[in-house]
């Protein structure tokens, strides 16, 4: 759960975040159009994305983040800890404005992003953050002008690290943002835990739009689809493998081992437990 949560605004839109987090927590983070730079302190996440599936990220690393829907699950950490999670948005346009249409030449000769990048937790990077929880502390020095001047000093500091392609592929793909493919989510999350919703913002699609573009590419529901997969697979690995009934279950992506055994049972016509031995 969030504890506590600190926003610098830039020309009436949230640029700079910090959130203090309490695990057990899922975080949704959805940036249409732009990028964010999130710095981890003192605990890890997973991220899944797109096509990026449980991500491990360290506690005082930080990632880059191309324009998508991700989700960032805390990992298990003692229950009286919480976390700061330090959120820059990157919009295109006030990085034309900040820049007043001239970003750096190094920039310009970028190419297009093909994944989020992770940035080594270096020191350079650690004093940014530090800079930031300076300001989060006296909010009233805080002006436009030096949300500015923060704005290119990350930028230029991430330049500075050897993880300056990072930068370079972000700011690249915030000028020509790219066309979600739905098979990707699918491939990349079919065994995962998500839900239908989940799975629909995933692919930066509402609702109603992720369920009419799926029937358009698989002739099916996304429910009926999902299910038919995971029980292909469970087949497989009660055949294969010695998992127990509730583990198969879980790696295949049910939250409920008892609604697993009853979806089987109506598919096959047997319990999990009765198509292993019989088979």
């Amino acid at each position: 759960m969030i504890i506590h949560r600190q926003n610098f605004e830039y020309k009436g839109r949230v640029l700079i975040t910090r959130a203090t987090i309490k695990a057990p927590y899922r975080m949704e983070g959805v940036f249409e159009d732009e990028g964010c730079f999130l710095y981890f302190q003192d605990a890890g996440f997973k991220m899944h994305s797109l096509d990026i599936k449980n991500k491990p990220i360290s506690g005082k690393e930080a990632v880059l983040l191309r324009c998508g829907t991700y989700y960032f699950d805390l990992l298990d950490t003692v229950d009286s800890e919480t976390i700061d999670v330090f959120a820059v948005h990157l919009f295109p346009d006030v990085l034309k404005n900040i820049y007043a249409d001239e970003l750096p030449a190094i920039i310009e000769k970028s190419k297009t992003a093909k994944q989020s990048k992770i940035v080594a937790a270096e020191d350079i990077i650690a004093k940014f953050i530090e800079s930031l929880g300076f300001y989060f502390e006296n909010p009233k020095l805080v002006t436009e002008d030096i949300l500015e001047l923060k704005i290119k000093e990350l930028i230029l500091l991430l330049i500075k690290t050897k993880n300056v392609d990072s930068i370079l592929e972000l700011i690249t793909e915030l000028y020509a943002p790219r066309t979600v493919q739905i098979k990707k989510v699918i491939d990349t999350h079919i065994y995962s835990n998500f839900s239908i919703d989940e799975l629909a913002k995933l692919s930066n699609l509402s609702l109603s739009s992720f369920k009419r573009e799926f029937k358009k590419t698989y002739n099916n529901s996304p429910q009926s689809f999902i299910n038919s997969k995971r029980l292909e697979k469970a087949q497989a690995l009660l055949l294969n493998t010695d998992l127990s009934v509730s583990d198969i279950a879980y790696d295949i992506g049910f939250n409920d081992p008892q609604y697993f055994t009853r979806l089987f049972t109506k598919n096959f016509d047997r319990s999990p437990s009765d198509f292993r031995r019989n088979s």
